[in-house]
């Protein structure tokens, strides 16, 4: 450890972060007791990135009054964490791929940690809003590489069980955030979910440098694409950014500006020794484009309904945060018991029969949610919802175990943070979808009562374009061919 004052100056930091063998030792991780710690830790991280979305969603009308935030900036807090986290995605996996996927995953658990702390604090909303995009980043590590751990343990017969039992975590995240979420900010006030995340995080810190024994890294250690990943982040910046701001010409040369760096990514990974995004992978895998594009349209479509519901539910229903929490759990919790059967299903039928299948009942609720008034009961609510979660629980284990099982392990940190970009470029578009009726509707104004009509018109004109897309979507996840590694 003599060398450490030395390791801060410039680039050589990240190196020495990435390869210190003190900390991460490698080991061959095979054993029984590596298999089940890899799916112990995994799974309660993936419930953290959710629990932390959903706890805050329920929170936004009580931070919105705090920080006196009008409709937009207020959806900017949910935002701006799902856009910081799409852009590191694929970057994080590619990095995961060559140091270790261990070793990121650590890495940002301790982000996520420390920027939820922040957050806590914060006495702003721009100091917010920021420490929300450190959370994105900390969750994108987390994300992309804790699929890619478990794809590196178990074996293919296997995957899509466990993968059905580490995204029913992500379901009880989503159950458990509206309700406790509700809960604390009832009683603690908003700030007391960032203090959780906190607890949870360091605990998986603790717990994986305890229990973990083991690292994983498929690709030579190559020279890492630096310029490749800043043009690729610009790129999703400048077109997720471009989404929100549709309602003036602004946006729609975001969009182009961004659509030309698009082709510019795609044109350099295609002739670099070291791409951090291998485009071979959607030239020559037919199951690998189809499914992303597949995942990028369910999350277009669904990704809103949780924010809208909220916000409709406290202000169009007048429910207080923990009455209005435990209206919305229906949904994650139907998830979270029908994804692990999903997962089983897709170790014995073809994965895009039972992710159809999912992406069409999505629709169907989406469809009644375009129908919601002033006196829907909240029977109607709960059940639709529930639906919604169901289709949700078919489509997403089938979904990822189709396009981990059509590559090579060397690709496994690759193909999850692209999983993770679609997801996340689907959450960011189901915003901006958001962002532009609220820019329509409402402007930048505070929802007040005087505003409720409006408003409720905004979040029904919004469900009913989401149900479109998502019926479009059950074709894209119809797309043939048995995944296979190649």
């Amino acid at each position: 450890m003599s060398h450490l004052p030395e390791a801060w100056r410039g680039p050589a930091f990240l190196e020495y972060l990435l390869n210190e063998k003190i900390m991460f030792p490698r080991i061959k991780a095979e054993s029984a007791s590596v298999k089940r710690y890899a799916l112990i830790i995994t799974t309660v991280a993936a419930f953290l990135s959710p629990f932390g979305i959903s706890s805050v969603n329920i929170a936004l009308p009580s931070i919105g009054k705090e920080f006196q935030m009008d409709a937009i900036l207020l959806s900017w807090v949910t935002t701006a964490y799902i856009l910081a986290s799409t852009i590191f995605l694929v970057p994080f996996g590619k990095l995961a791929d060559m140091y270790g996927r261990k070793r990121i995953f650590t890495y940002g658990i301790l982000t996520f940690a420390v920027s939820s702390f922040g957050a806590a604090v914060s006495h702003s909303s721009g100091m917010l809003i920021l420490f929300r995009i450190l959370q994105g980043i900390g969750a994108a590590a987390n994300f992309c590489v804790g699929g890619a751990i478990l794809s590196s343990v178990f074996t293919t017969e296997d995957l899509g069980k466990v993968l059905g039992i580490n995204l029913a975590a992500v379901y009880v995240g989503y159950t458990a955030g509206p309700f406790f979420g509700g809960s604390l900010t009832q009683h603690l006030g908003w700030r007391s979910i960032f203090f959780v995340n906190v607890f949870l995080g360091l605990m998986i810190i603790a717990f994986t440098l305890w229990k973990l024994k083991g690292e994983w890294r498929e690709s030579e250690r190559k020279k890492f694409d630096l310029p490749g990943s800043t043009l690729y982040g610009i790129t999703l910046l400048l077109i997720m950014y471009g989404f929100s701001q549709l309602s003036s010409a602004t946006g729609v040369w975001l969009i182009l500006a961004g659509a030309v760096g698009a082709l510019g990514f795609i044109k350099r990974e295609t002739v670099t020794e070291s791409p951090v995004l291998d485009m071979k992978l959607f030239r020559q895998n037919k199951v690998f484009s189809y499914f992303n594009v597949a995942t990028l349209i369910n999350y277009s479509a669904t990704y809103a309904v949780s924010f809208l519901l909220s916000l409709y539910l406290q202000f169009i229903k007048n429910l207080p945060p923990q009455t209005a929490g435990l209206v919305l759990i229906s949904q994650p919790i139907v998830q979270a018991l029908f994804s692990p059967v999903a997962g089983r299903l897709s170790d014995r039928i073809e994965p895009q029969r039972v992710a159809s299948a999912g992406m069409a009942l999505t629709g169907v609720g989406l469809f009644l949610l375009a129908l919601l008034s002033e006196a829907s009961p909240i029977a109607f609510i709960v059940a639709v919802t529930a639906l919604i979660g169901l289709g949700l629980g078919l489509f997403a284990s089938p979904s990822i175990k189709a396009v981990l099982s059509s590559v090579e392990s060397r690709y496994y940190g690759v193909a999850s943070g692209a999983v993770g970009t679609m997801r996340g470029m689907g959450m960011v578009f189901s915003m901006g979808v958001t962002l532009l009726m609220f820019s329509i509707y409402i402007g930048e104004v505070q929802i007040t009562p005087k505003y409720y009509p409006v408003f409720l018109k905004c979040t029904k004109t919004a469900f009913a374009f989401f149900a479109v897309i998502c019926l479009v979507g059950v074709f894209a996840s119809l797309a043939r061919g048995k995944p296979q590694r190649e």
